[in-house]
């Protein structure tokens, strides 16, 4: 793609997922038909029936990727393969469609072909991109739907959590849980982050900014944070090891944990995927064993984790603020997004090239 005559500003404090760019991308399926061919049209609001499935049941499933503006002004997407390939993983969770990777980042490519100008140019920000897919179908009989709609939208965004504030402190509660085995813990799909509300609630009356998920049989394995993955670093410099809990299928399969898996071990650190109890993660902060600790996701990318608190009382992360392998691995990871450094893992895609 080649660079645009003139690069919108993101608006001054917009908010996350406020102010949206001119068009979507959208396309339908039917039994009958499958897929139509995607098309660009103005944003705007929806017609809708009230007996739609999508509001009654649930199936609604969504992703979250963004597109970077890079040095020489193209625009790359940050593995959308990847994003598509989860995307179905979900919609087949919720028997919904799957939709082709193919088509998948024909939607992304036909979106930024039209609003890729909104792509941000200054440091830290970005074109967060929001493909979302739900059941159309109004007929409220409890059974997979026969109709659905998929949209693609978009909004600029700057840095989801201000690196010049301090670390962020994560509740540990033990009255609500995220996920059961055999559930739809690794799918992106609505429900679970509608029931993800009450618990952000509970962590902000602790004077938390985000929810640190424990297991839901034993109420003391830790999983995910928020929305988010999360990592703790034991040892120092020469003698450092990165944990992290593994997919066991209740905790999303996050696309920038996966990246840090690999640009860790391409620093030189070794990498574990273990289960970690609050019991350990605890002990292991107070002693000293764990040095630092973060979360990663899309939106966030990386945030250093500085306390944990616990209904019996609470505990700093390493020294409460962002660690050196923290700060090293985000430095890391955004100069690949931002084009800073050689992608050497084929992770970005240029808008008009080839999947990856």
């Amino acid at each position: 793609m080649s660079a645009p005559t003139a690069v919108r500003p993101v608006a001054a404090g917009p908010g996350f997922g406020r102010a949206f760019t001119a068009h979507t991308v959208s396309m339908t399926w039917t039994r009958e038909t499958g897929w139509t061919p995607p098309v660009t049209e103005p944003y705007g609001p929806l017609l809708i029936d009230p007996a739609m499935v999508g509001l009654h049941y649930g199936q609604v499933v969504f992703e979250g990727l963004k597109a970077y503006r890079r040095p020489d002004g193209t625009v790359a997407v940050f593995r959308p393969g990847d994003n598509a390939r989860r995307f179905a993983a979900s919609a087949r969770r919720l028997a919904m469609p799957e939709l082709p990777v193919e088509r998948f980042l024909a939607a992304v490519d036909q979106y930024l072909r039209a609003d890729g100008d909104a792509v941000p140019a200054e440091p830290g920000q970005s074109l967060y991109l929001r493909p979302i897919m739900f059941a159309t179908d109004a007929d409220l009989a409890l059974k997979p739907a026969e109709n659905y709609r998929f949209i693609l939208l978009g909004f600029a965004t700057e840095t989801f959590f201000d690196p010049s504030l301090p670390a962020v402190s994560v509740w540990a509660g033990d009255r609500y849980v995220r996920a059961a085995p055999g559930g739809t813990g690794e799918a992106k799909c609505a429900g679970n982050y509608a029931g993800a509300l009450i618990a952000q609630v509970e962590a902000a009356e602790h004077g938390c900014q985000q929810v640190l998920w424990l297991d839901s049989k034993e109420r003391r394995w830790v999983e995910e944070m928020g929305g988010m993955n999360v990592f703790f670093g034991y040892g120092g410099s020469g003698d450092f090891t990165l944990v992290t809990p593994p997919l066991t299928g209740t905790l999303l399969p996050g696309l920038t944990r996966a990246s840090v898996l690999t640009l860790a071990a391409d620093l030189g650190y070794r990498v574990e995927e273990r289960p970690l109890s609050i019991e350990d993660l605890r002990a292991d902060c107070e002693s000293g064993a764990i040095t630092e600790g973060f979360a990663c996701g899309t939106a966030a990318v990386i945030v250093p984790i500085g306390t944990v608190k616990r209904p019996g009382g609470s505990w700093v992360v390493g020294t409460g603020s962002s660690g050196p392998v923290t700060t090293a691995l985000r430095e890391r990871l955004t100069a690949v997004q931002y084009g800073r450094h050689p992608d050497v893992h084929g992770w970005m895609r240029p808008v008009t090239g080839g999947p990856k």
